[in-house]
């Protein structure tokens, strides 16, 4: 029984040691090949403060494909960090958002204010779970308790706590030598070609009936504390809705709970915001059904955004 137990402990070694230096090596393989990961991009930011942050879900990445934030950078003089990520609701932004604050400091927060993400779980909670954005996540003690907080007070399924810390989805991450780039950048250069059928289906996919009315309110009430943190650091909070097609925007569902609930947040905490939603209506300035191409981008970026981020007014 002895030589049993002592043979089963050193198979155990063996797999522990075996398994320890694979996720090792899975670390190292996430640093090489990171890039679109809001967390790989804080832990590896090169400045400690920054004149503007930007956070949304995927509306606002096409301000960071290819070379556009550094042209950005460049037009304005200002410092630019997009920590937006694939369908990120107000929950998940606020968890981003805390990790960047305990190393790094800035003097704004750009937030595009999307409807879709503060209706369901989907957006929020079950973003920590994801295995796509666990995979990319570079591991710190920092995130981990932050992770097991968000499992006992936020409603997150601890299985997002065992999956990020015992490396699983990066061990078993098939695209491992592959970039870290949304499907959506290949795009960029994209002319989208409307489609009646692509529209209908991408407005299902966004807005299904509201199985949990409240949800609305909830994802509301964590803004509001999204927007608290911001403000305790003091950064200065600016929130835009991002340019859509006109055929899109026109067949988008209306969310009179979501209009007044944002309505009452920014009445009551002052906060600047636009809605430019409408400015860039035309279709050839989109890669899909409700994403900027570069030209759209660049569109957007001198007509409004290049005055917001200067502090200048904007014709809307």
């Amino acid at each position: 029984m002895k030589t049993f137990v002592r043979s089963a402990l050193v198979f155990l070694a063996i797999g522990l040691a075996i398994y320890a230096g694979v996720y090792w090596l899975a670390e190292r393989l996430l640093y090489a090949t990171g890039r679109s990961n809001p967390m790989f991009k804080i832990e590896t930011a090169a400045r400690a403060e920054y004149d503007w942050v930007i956070l949304d879900a995927s509306h606002a990445m096409p301000f960071d494909f290819d070379d556009f934030n550094a042209l950005m950078e460049r037009e304005t003089g200002l410092s630019i960090l997009n920590l937006a990520s694939t369908g990120s609701g107000p929950l998940y932004n606020r968890f981003v958002l805390e990790h960047f604050l305990r190393h790094h400091r800035a003097k704004h927060l750009l937030y595009v204010v999307d409807s879709f993400s503060f209706r369901t779980k989907e957006w929020n909670e079950d973003r920590f779970v994801d295995a796509k954005l666990l995979r990319r996540t570079p591991f710190t003690w920092a995130i981990a308790r932050s992770l097991f907080s968000y499992s006992r007070q936020e409603g997150v399924t601890p299985l997002a706590v065992l999956d990020y810390v015992s490396g699983f989805s990066k061990i078993n991450n098939r695209e491992r030598f592959q970039p870290d780039q949304w499907e959506g950048e290949g795009q960029f250069e994209r002319v989208y070609r409307p489609s009646a059928l692509m529209l209908k289906k991408r407005i299902e996919y966004l807005y299904p009936p509201l199985a949990a009315p409240e949800a609305v309110s909830r994802y509301v009430a964590v803004f509001g504390e999204l927007i608290a943190l911001a403000g305790n650091h003091g950064m200065e909070v600016v929130l835009i809705e991002a340019p859509l097609p006109s055929q899109f925007r026109d067949v988008r569902p209306e969310d009179p709970a979501f209009a007044t609930a944002m309505g009452h947040l920014i009445s009551e905490r002052a906060i600047a915001f636009h809605d430019l939603s409408g400015a860039v209506p035309d279709a050839r300035y989109y890669f899909d059904t409700d994403h900027l191409n570069r030209a759209g981008v660049n569109e957007f970026f001198e007509r409004h955004l290049k005055a917001i981020l200067l502090s200048r007014p904007i014709s809307e």
